[in-house]
């Protein structure tokens, strides 16, 4: 710690939502501590139980006195999801400034310092969106998601420099609410603008809020204030985690616009089409139309793949994109699909715009 007085150091309220992540938390923890002692912070560490059935109770409060000087208290609910789990945690915080991060992160070492320095050296960035990297040594199906980053956010990815996420970027730029530093009071009004209406684990616990959020102050994505995603290991878990990241996905984007509410709708609705076609030609023994729409799934496939190699995906991930690709296909469809039901009311927001707050 460095010798600031205690009235011009950064108070922190650091939040991590858990859920079965007993075997994250140990390193999670270190590497954050490790971030810490590198500033002159005044933080707490909340971690919040979301009805985990793993040892993660037990496992928290082993690490209390590894984490001295920082506080470590624990939070318990039964088990809603991550947004409502952010939401207990940001009640439960007492500062004003709060590191919203996730379970398996591994924080770099220098990151929490680099931000420390921008605010005394006179930062005026509200928001601070951190640069999180995949675990390269993820097993091969924990890479998956590194194409499609790479094949919408290819152009930062290839070369990570700060950019200021903002509405007309907002698409275009890699974003979540993983690594996260901000006004908590900005974070509440976040999650009340996106408050789910009925289960909040098909509720986006990313996208929405952080529109909400850009539409407020610029969001500054910075390469230097930076963390180590650890993914899922089993393809059971990746699978699991792709249904619900297509029901997320709708509710990310269905009414911001009506092209995308047609681009979801058409995201159901295709895959079924070409196959009963696929079938029908079959049956019909109209074999160049069956090569010809066979040719066209395989090259649909690819062009995401083409595009992230070109921007500089790593082999590793583009392997595990050839390798699960067809699953993951089936069930993050299955979860689009399921999606367009259960967020049907949010396509009729599709001439609502976002105000801004002055």
């Amino acid at each position: 710690m460095s010798g600031q007085s205690a009235e011009s150091q950064l108070r922190v309220s650091i939040v991590i939502p858990s859920y079965n992540s007993a075997v994250w938390l140990p390193s999670t923890l270190k590497s954050l501590v490790n971030a810490l002692s590198k500033t002159s912070w005044i933080a707490e560490i909340i971690v919040v139980d979301d009805g985990s059935t793993d040892e993660t109770t037990a496992t928290l409060s082993g690490l209390e006195s590894s984490l001295v000087p920082y506080s470590l208290r624990i939070v318990t609910q039964d088990n809603q999801g991550r947004f409502f789990a952010r939401w207990e945690g940001i009640q439960a915080a007492r500062h004003e400034l709060v590191l919203i991060m996730d379970s398996r992160l591994l924080v770099d070492v220098n990151s929490l310092l680099h931000l420390d320095a921008a605010f005394k050296a006179g930062a005026t960035d509200r928001v601070w969106n951190g640069h999180v990297a995949t675990d390269p040594s993820a097993p091969l199906v924990g890479r998956f998601w590194e194409v499609p980053t790479y094949t919408f956010w290819g152009s930062y990815l290839k070369r990570p420099r700060v950019t200021m996420i903002t509405l007309e970027n907002f698409d275009h730029v890699p974003k979540g609410t993983g690594f996260l530093f901000l006004e908590k009071e900005l974070f509440a009004r976040a999650c009340l603008e996106a408050w789910p209406v009925e289960n909040a684990h098909l509720t986006s616990d990313d996208t929405k809020l952080l529109r909400f959020i850009a539409a407020q102050t610029p969001i500054r994505l910075d390469p230097d204030f930076s963390a180590i995603y650890r993914p899922r290991t089993t393809v059971k878990q990746f699978l699991a985690h792709s249904w619900s990241r297509g029901t997320l996905f709708v509710d990310s984007y269905a009414g911001t616009s009506r092209v995308r509410n047609l681009v979801l709708v058409a995201l159901s609705i295709l895959p079924p089409v070409l196959l009963a076609l696929l079938a029908t030609t079959i049956a019909m023994s109209a074999w160049p139309a069956v090569w010809g729409l066979l040719g066209g799934g395989v090259l649909g496939l690819l062009v995401p793949l083409l595009i992230a190699a070109r921007r500089g995906c790593p082999i590793r991930a583009q392997l595990s994109y050839l390798t699960f690709v067809l699953p993951f296909g089936v069930t993050f469809w299955a979860g689009l699909t399921r999606g367009l039901f259960v967020h049907r009311r949010s396509f009729r927001n599709s001439t609502r715009h976002i105000e801004t707050a002055q």
